[in-house]
């Protein structure tokens, strides 16, 4: 509670000693007082315990506090609080309201018609302000409820979870007298309503949750993926929160092109968890094994399409996808286009891509212009097409209600990304930016800080590739894991 609380036992006196059948509006004396007396027949007001999952769309104290008392005392209520909008009178307007089983009403315009309508509609005994003062409430001719009839009280299914939006303000203390008594607790929504875990999780699954004040549009989505409850390897539906993957890179049935080819799919998991162990013995974080697998592979030729680019089918990467799955390793889908565009070979996997287990990194490297060939020259791409591919893929997310995805783009020299300051992040997707260079670690190193120069506040994570014949020395976890800013996925190729 804020300061201000001094004020309550004199608020509170004031209540009792009103007479039984009257309104007395009070404020505390070291503020105004005046008294208007109403009589009031005897009635049932009992609060009803509130279903509704969303209240108050508005981070408006007014406006939420009505609301809020509409929906908490649907009929009326006996005692009511009056409070201003200064922090001292709403911090003893909501324990006074709380500890007399009423609604508060906060009074934060120059207008107090709308509040005047919901007190009168409440038609209360007793009702005490708090650093505002109201004019005399007029006679009213109260309508009787039968002594012997309660209104009808719709008990929830469990605890109700009272959420409230980030940056709310003093909107909890305007929530508290409702959750007291309209039944539930209350809780501060976390920025990414995916991170939600434990009973809140439960809460919401289960409906038993009202959010309340001015929630971010992505909010909608978000609930949909919690409630539908898919997960990545590890746990949690935000895939790397306080953790990183480990990878096995290369592709399938091909030795040549990285060591995830070197073995079957099985034995090629058994690989990629030990080297994810060995980095979380190295510094305790929890570490995710991984297949940076290549769908795409960069060709001499240029095919039946013209392309420069051999795909692998969906049913040629399943038996993969499937044993990553059954095993919880990620998989990330690695696109070499040659001269075709990453949207239009991304598309090809869709069905793979809704997959809760399954990313999509870019590799620019072997992205050819209309008159070029592979190894004459390294390919490049531009934020523009790299966003186009991005978006599709949030698309994707917040249509399927998938856990966030990795979305990955592989890069050794500035040129490989034109504008890069231009690539956006999606809160669908994890965005790492991978420096894949080989050679001596010195040369590695310098790289990462050249890759990684002016672009710690632009949202993107960072990756790191190790190479086990190209690299002099190939380094070793502490190696890796000592640069800054740390990498968050690392490969073996």
């Amino acid at each position: 509670m804020r300061a201000g609380l001094a004020a309550t036992a004199l608020l509170v006196a004031a209540c009792t000693a009103a007479p039984a059948g009257p309104i007395a509006t009070t404020t505390p004396t070291s503020l105004v007082s005046t008294t208007t007396e109403v009589t009031v027949p005897e009635r049932m007001c009992e609060p009803v315990a509130v279903e509704t999952e969303a209240l108050a769309s508005t981070d408006d104290l007014q406006e939420a506090s009505i609301a809020l008392s509409q929906a908490v005392f649907p009929t009326c209520a006996d005692h009511v609080v009056v409070s201003g909008t200064a922090s001292a009178a709403l911090a003893t307007g909501s324990q006074v309201a709380v500890a007399e089983g009423g609604p508060l009403l906060v009074l934060s315009s120059d207008d107090p018609a709308r509040v005047r309508a919901e007190v009168e509609r409440l038609r209360p005994r007793t009702v005490v302000t708090v650093g505002v003062t109201l004019d005399r409430f007029p006679e009213t001719r109260m309508v009787s409820r039968p002594a012997n009839r309660s209104p009808e009280r719709h008990e929830p299914s469990g605890e109700r979870l009272w959420m409230l939006a980030r940056g709310a303000g003093d909107l909890g203390l305007v929530v508290a007298p409702a959750a007291a008594a309209g039944g539930g607790r209350i809780a501060q929504a976390p920025s990414d309503l995916r991170s939600i875990d434990g009973d809140e999780r439960s809460a919401v699954v289960d409906g038993r949750v009202t959010f309340v004040g001015a929630f971010p549009d992505r909010a909608t989505w978000q609930l949909d993926v919690v409630r539908r409850g898919l997960e990545v390897p590890g746990g949690g539906q935000l895939v790397l929160a306080d953790r990183r993957m480990v990878a096995l890179y290369g592709s399938p049935y091909s030795p040549a092109l990285g060591v995830l080819g070197e073995q079957d799919a099985v034995a090629s998991v058994d690989r990629a968890r030990e080297l994810a162990a060995a980095y979380e013995a190295e510094d305790g974080v929890t570490s995710i094994p991984a297949f940076d697998l290549i769908a795409t592979v960069a060709s001499a030729g240029a095919g039946e399409d013209g392309d420069y680019s051999a795909e692998l089918s969906v049913d040629d990467i399943r038996p993969w996808i499937d044993a990553a799955a059954a095993s919880g390793v990620y998989v990330v889908i690695d696109l070499q286009p040659g001269r075709t565009d990453f949207l239009t070979q991304a598309q090809r996997y869709e069905e793979l891509l809704l997959l809760p287990h399954v990313g999509l990194a870019l590799d620019p490297e072997w992205r050819l212009g209309p008159d070029q060939v592979h190894l004459r020259q390294i390919g490049t791409v531009s934020a523009a097409e790299i966003n186009e591919v991005s978006g599709w893929l949030a698309g994707l997310v917040r249509e399927h209600a998938l856990p966030q995805k990795l979305f990955m783009v592989h890069q050794f020299k500035l040129s490989m990304i034109s504008d890069r300051q231009d690539v956006r992040t999606h809160p669908e997707l994890a965005v790492v930016i991978q420096m894949d260079g080989q050679g001596p670690l010195a040369s590695k190193y310098g790289t990462f800080d050249a890759i990684t120069q002016g672009a710690l506040d632009t949202g993107w994570l960072w990756g790191w590739k190790n190479f086990y014949d190209e690299d002099t020395p190939t380094a070793t976890p502490a190696q890796t894991l000592s640069v800054d800013p740390q990498p968050v996925f690392i490969s073996y190729q």
